[in-house]
């Protein structure tokens, strides 16, 4: 679930869910769309996630809510992520969920200084809420914010802004690296 960085945008390049699924095996569907705000996807694609009994859901979502608003609402944001993972939580018990923060979107767009400054605070308003509510509801978080890929011109579609094929393997191998150190037994003390 969620936004333009898991639906992809550009055609016949394989996008980061793809490479997930595949690494999992299993039945796959991806609700994101280009665009979404949290909003709607809780309004729009949560009641299907829901509705395919995953075992493990990705929700990344956010950018778009910084990026449509001249005052974007770190709150009300955060409450409908803990929403959204509390509705999985109590109506998928055992369901894996992974979400993740987004990197600084202000230094990829060509913004004046004011709403450049705008949306680099809305992002970090918006990290600290993803962090503090993955924290709280035990979600894995990917951590895209300083993420070493972000730097690299590679990683990004010829837009400069959405994720290019190598940025979405990059996604991907992140992903499957969290969901193992989640699925790692810990040792136990002597």
């Amino acid at each position: 679930m969620g936004d333009s960085f898991t639906a992809g945008t550009e055609p016949g390049v394989p996008r980061w869910p793809d490479e997930l699924a595949r690494s999992l095996g299993g039945r796959y569907v991806n609700l994101a769309t280009v665009g979404a705000t949290s909003e709607q996807v809780e309004s729009e694609q949560l009641e299907r996630a829901l509705e395919l009994s995953p075992d493990v859901v990705t929700l990344v979502c956010g950018a778009n809510d910084v990026l449509y608003s001249t005052r974007p609402d770190a709150d009300a944001y955060a409450e409908r992520l803990s929403r959204m993972f509390t509705r999985l939580r109590h109506e998928q018990p055992g369901v894996m969920i992974l979400s993740a923060t987004y990197p600084d979107i202000s230094r990829f767009l060509d913004l004046r200084p004011r709403s450049r400054i705008r949306v680099e605070r809305g992002m970090k308003r918006f990290n600290a809420a993803s962090r503090a509510v993955a924290r709280r509801h035990q979600v894995v978080l990917l951590e895209g914010f300083d993420h070493p890929v972000t730097t690299k011109p590679a990683a990004f579609a010829e837009d400069g802004f959405h994720l290019g094929e190598e940025g979405h393997r990059a996604a991907a191998r992140e992903f499957v690296r969290a969901l193992k150190n989640r699925l790692r037994p810990r040792a136990r003390p002597a």
